[in-house]
């Protein structure tokens, strides 16, 4: 067989896995922006979508992981194509996990349709296009191999945690000043958290570039906001 040929095939299988790891990623960044608005609107049909949506993403992690063996059982990848390999499976489920919190987001947000409506709806919001932003810019530092990007992306987690915890004793604050307002903090609770998962999620991506890319992990342990919610 060609050379030639054998190179562009091997290079066709690459393409085809980054090609799916960015199907899974635009999947999740227009989850995230749907969830949040079916949280704000209070749209139960919004919400029933996007969680029949999440099984996209888990059929595309299937066909990473497929794509992913079969290239390191038949082409033994060195260096550069071994690191874009391993990497992608990591990434791979990294998304699977933040389209998880996105339907988890959407199945809290349908138990808030009869629940008082709080003003913690709106700082979730923010919080959640700030996440989006991050998943965005993570995905175009995969596309472009951009580790200045990745580095951005992981700076910009410590954002996402202070903000969570700021919600956090915002809700406390609702619950304390009227037992009413307990069920629905809850559940904004555990939304925010589902966000702040999500953008811990897009941190992991862009470490796992800059490992495709240099070759090295990124140094230290990464600076958390003071989060006194600390629950899965």
């Amino acid at each position: 067989m060609n050379s030639d040929h054998i190179v562009k095939s091997f290079d066709d299988e690459l393409m085809q896995l980054r090609a799916y790891i960015a199907e899974m990623g635009g999947l999740v960044e227009s989850l995230l922006a749907e969830s949040t608005d079916a949280l704000i609107k209070r749209n139960i049909d919004i919400a029933d979508e996007i969680i029949s949506k999440d099984k996209f993403i888990d059929d595309l992690e299937v066909l990473v992981n497929e794509q992913a063996i079969k290239i390191i059982s038949l082409r033994q990848p060195m260096a550069l194509d071994l690191r874009n390999t391993v990497s992608a499976l990591k990434i791979s489920n990294d998304l699977e996990r933040m389209g998880d919190y996105a339907a988890n987001i959407s199945k809290r947000s349908k138990n808030l349709l009869t629940s008082p409506v709080l003003e913690a709806s709106l700082s979730i919001g923010r919080m959640s296009s700030l996440v989006q932003k991050m998943i965005k810019n993570v995905l175009d530092a995969y596309a472009s191999n951009d580790t200045v990007l990745a580095q951005e992306v992981i700076e910009s987690d410590l954002e996402v945690d202070l903000m969570h915890t700021s919600l956090f004793r915002e809700l406390i604050t609702y619950m304390m000043e009227d037992a009413k307002n307990i069920t629905s903090s809850t559940h904004l609770f555990f939304i925010a958290k589902n966000i702040e998962r999500i953008g811990d999620h897009a941190t992991n991506i862009a470490e796992s570039i800059i490992y495709a890319v240099d070759g090295i992990s990124p140094q230290g342990i990464r600076q958390k906001g003071d989060n006194a919610s600390n629950v899965e």
